[in-house]
């Protein structure tokens, strides 16, 4: 396996930065939960219906919500025990076990079936085809995180050889490459809502495919919890899961307008038309999962693109990573 969590482990004492999510008081019948979240983004929409519907506090839970901005650096904190929850590509959790961590992390919720990023070119093309990044310079995500791995399998699907037929640059740190992209020379770039939106608007890209329509239906987003914390709060994690059931309810079963509206205050610096738009797109792909059950079918799925990726020696068990218990 080429990646592991050995940076993890050294990191383990590092206090990762908050994010505006929720920040009440502490009330005296509630527990206080730390989610660390692996990017904060629309993508997570249910999550943030959750939040701002009040369903956290309906469940009893005192939700603090901070962002990790990475899947390592959220594994990190999980590790070390400043989160109580993780909120990421299961692919970390994976690499965990593999490496022999004790109290690893075990996932039990699952929040997206379909890749959140998209394909953003340089110029407008209006019937694309993915033979046509053949030759070109693309800012892609870090080596071992489930947006490259899923680039890449997407070209491995379109019989492009992702270290030859094209330049990939993995090197810029997430959430950055919009930026980037603006100011370099690029042709593409995968991004995540809202920059994808964003650089449209600006009218420095164009959105030119979904990659989680080219991928098909993938297990990209899960909650996860240390196996001993599991072990002692059980009844916590049946709450949280509960309320994010609620909120995968409220957005399976509301216009993006609605949703836009709820969400809006997770996203200040972002107009409601413009949440919509996303969330429309989003709706429009079947992005969010109607249940949290994750399936050893998706798991199986997961496993597979992580071994044709190289990043994975060999499957690890399912029954050990997740637990459906909270969810059925």
């Amino acid at each position: 396996m080429k990646r592991n969590l050995s940076i993890l482990l050294i990191l383990s004492m590092i206090l990762l930065p908050s994010a505006g999510g929720c920040s009440k008081e502490p009330e005296s019948d509630s527990t206080h939960v730390v989610l660390n979240e692996v990017a904060h983004s629309i993508f997570y929409a249910p999550q943030y219906a959750a939040i701002e519907n009040g369903y956290f506090e309906e469940q009893g839970i005192n939700l603090e919500l901070v962002t990790g901005y990475g899947a390592d650096k959220t594994m990190t904190a999980l590790i070390s025990g400043d989160a109580d929850i993780g909120f990421m590509g299961s692919e970390a959790s994976i690499y965990a076990y593999a490496q022999g961590q004790k109290d690893y992390a075990v996932n039990f919720a699952q929040l997206t079936q379909r890749a959140g990023n998209f394909l953003v070119s340089r110029e407008p093309i209006e019937n694309f085809s993915w033979d046509m990044l053949k030759g070109k310079y693309v800012l892609g995500g870090r080596a071992g995180g489930m947006p490259e791995m899923i680039f890449e399998y997407i070209l491995k699907k379109n019989n492009l050889d992702p270290a030859n037929d094209l330049q990939i640059d993995q090197n810029i740190d997430f959430g950055l490459t919009a930026a980037a992209f603006t100011g370099n020379d690029a042709d593409f770039t995968v991004e995540f809502e809202p920059y994808a939106t964003l650089l449209e608007q600006e009218g420095n890209g164009w959105v030119v495919a979904s990659l989680g329509e080219a991928s098909g239906y993938v297990p990209y987003t899960a909650y996860c919890a240390r196996k001993s914390y599991m072990e002692s709060h059980s009844d916590i994690l049946e709450k949280f899961t509960a309320a994010i059931q609620m909120g995968l309810d409220f957005v399976n079963s509301h216009t993006a307008e609605e949703i836009a509206d709820v969400i809006a205050p997770q996203f200040e610096e972002t107009d409601t038309d413009t949440i919509a738009a996303i969330v429309e797109r989003y709706l429009a792909q079947d992005t969010w999962k109607t249940d949290t059950v994750f399936t050893e079918e998706s798991f199986d799925l997961l496993q597979d693109i992580l071994l044709e990726a190289g990043e994975l020696e060999e499957k690890v068990p399912y029954e050990d990573l997740v637990t459906t218990r909270y969810s059925r």
